[in-house]
């Protein structure tokens, strides 16, 4: 599968890594619809990402404003080939900290976002998916999410966090092994320390000190990468069920 075909949903796609995918698609020549909660960013994106974009308002949260924003996504692009998600809150918090134990709600509203929606775009796109015509070797369509090396390594104050990337990464695989019968497959990223609008806010110094501590390249990285990922997974019929950490070789320590 090329990109210059795609007809990809990516969630969070307003900024960061998910804008950086949308015009990695627009630039192959393919079409994106993008999904984000941000009315201003999202529109403001589309635009600049021209004739073949639009955006959808979405909570991927709420089932029901994914369901409605993936047939919006399906019926302006004739179908949809690819769905990437990028929707993620990072909220932290030590379990025990100086106020007491860390509320569960939320703990609950992390999983609920980053994997509950995740799972949701996922079963959404597919079941439109899985309608395609396949390709020469029975592709019908591939799922990205977003995991996050501290699904691996996570920091104190990660715990939330940390179960809601560990999360995406487990249910790939079953995931990826259910739709192996509509040719659709199921592939995770988790990226390391990235400049993402959460890092950019970031004082100089820490974005800096951050960067210091990635072996190899020595510096934070950059939402263009990420889209190479999804580039590569995409037009890779083999890499299937998989999770590509894009790290630089870091492994976190404890704090």
């Amino acid at each position: 599968m090329k990109l210059a075909s795609a007809k990809a949903v990516i969630t969070g796609g307003a900024s960061g890594l998910g804008f950086a995918t949308a015009q990695r698609v627009i630039d192959a020549g393919g079409q994106v619809v993008l999904l984000d909660i941000n009315d201003d960013q999202g529109a403001s994106g589309a635009a600049k990402l021209g004739a073949r974009a639009s955006f959808v308002n979405t909570d991927v949260s709420n089932e029901a404003s994914v369901k409605e924003a993936v047939r919006q996504a399906n019926e302006t692009m004739g179908g949809i080939t690819l769905a990437v998600n990028c929707a993620g809150i990072a909220t932290a918090g030590r379990t025990l900290g100086r106020d007491g134990p860390w509320p569960s709600e939320l703990f609950n509203k992390v999983i609920q976002v980053n994997l509950v929606g995740s799972y949701n775009v996922t079963k959404e796109a597919a079941a439109f998916m899985q309608h395609n015509e396949p390709t020469p070797d029975g592709e019908r369509g591939v799922i990205i999410s977003t995991a996050s090396i501290a699904a691996f390594e996570g920091q104190i104050g990660q715990a939330a966090y940390s179960a809601s990337k560990g999360g995406i990464v487990g249910m790939m695989l079953p995931l990826a092994r259910e739709f192996a019968q509509f040719g659709i497959r199921v592939n995770t990223i988790a990226p390391g320390v990235f400049l993402t609008p959460m890092v950019a806010g970031m004082p100089e110094e820490v974005q800096e000190s951050l960067g210091k501590q990635v072996p190899f390249p020595p510096r934070l990285g950059r939402p263009e990468e990420y889209a190479d990922a999804v580039e590569f997974i995409y037009q890779t019929a083999m890499v299937n069920g998989e999770t590509i950490r894009v790290d630089g070789a870091i492994r976190m320590q404890p704090k």
